[in-house]
């Protein structure tokens, strides 16, 4: 179910995780086109250049993860539920927000990740303050 402030009359809406959404497949042939892709200039995916470098997971994006107030999971777009595929269907790569209750919301987009500049640190910064700007919390204890 997609977010809607509507069906949350009177509570304050609270992120329990997120979900990063890489604008690659996860299969091994979708790993080696897209690593390929990107080589050659064919393939692009903001998320990817922010939370891996060539080879494997950046470990600074595995610290600032780590520090992020509620889990953190990056699935490739043939690893989406119907729901994440849905609340995900207008842009990716992204970063949803699961609402406790009440579905998934699209936190940041392309052109919010693009902004990171590859950098981990921006990311968590990104997320925390789309956060605030939205007026979400976090859950706490999770």
């Amino acid at each position: 179910m997609l977010y809607n402030r509507s069906t949350m009359p009177g509570a304050s809406p609270e992120i329990v995780s997120l979900v990063g959404v890489y604008n690659a497949n996860g299969t091994l042939a979708g790993e080696l086109r897209y690593w390929f892709g990107a080589r050659l200039g064919r393939a692009h995916c903001a998320l990817c250049e922010i939370t891996h470098g060539s080879f494997r997971e950046k470990a600074e994006w595995k610290r600032e993860s780590a520090e992020l107030p509620v889990p953190f999971e990056a699935i490739h777009l043939d690893e989406r539920s119907p729901e994440l595929r849905l609340a995900s269907a207008s842009a990716t790569p992204c970063v949803l927000a699961a609402i406790s209750g009440a579905g998934f919301e699209i936190l940041l987009g392309p052109e919010q990740l693009e902004a990171c500049q590859s950098e981990p640190q921006a990311l968590a910064a990104a997320i925390l303050a789309a956060a605030e700007e939205r007026q979400l919390r976090f859950a706490a204890g999770i």
